[in-house]
């Protein structure tokens, strides 16, 4: 499986669609809620670090499936990373799940 990109989603109330392709077949993961602020919207400050230790404490079941491909590592990966840039976090995304 390959992360091919993430874009500006299409689906309504979504922030971002992620593309995979492998396994001969092609689909696409929407992620984010457009009515909340993530942690790549935010400065990193000492509230926002809380925030998203807050966010991954509560989110921490999303990772109990086992398919990074799912809305919920998504979000948790990218949009709640470790730095508040989301390249950073997709290219950290796709060096630990190998895409």
């Amino acid at each position: 499986m390959k992360l091919v990109k993430v874009v500006r989603s299409t689906s309504k109330g979504k922030k971002w669609d992620a593309h995979f392709e492998g396994d001969g077949r092609k689909f696409k993961t929407s992620f984010g809620d457009v009515n909340y602020q993530d942690y790549t919207q935010t400065n990193g400050d000492k509230k926002a670090k809380e925030m998203r230790e807050q966010y991954r404490a509560r989110h921490k079941k999303d990772l109990k499936t086992g398919d990074a491909t799912r809305a919920g590592y998504l979000s948790l990966k990218i949009l709640w990373g470790d730095s508040t840039s989301r390249a950073e976090n997709i290219k950290q995304y796709k060096k630990q799940y190998n895409f």
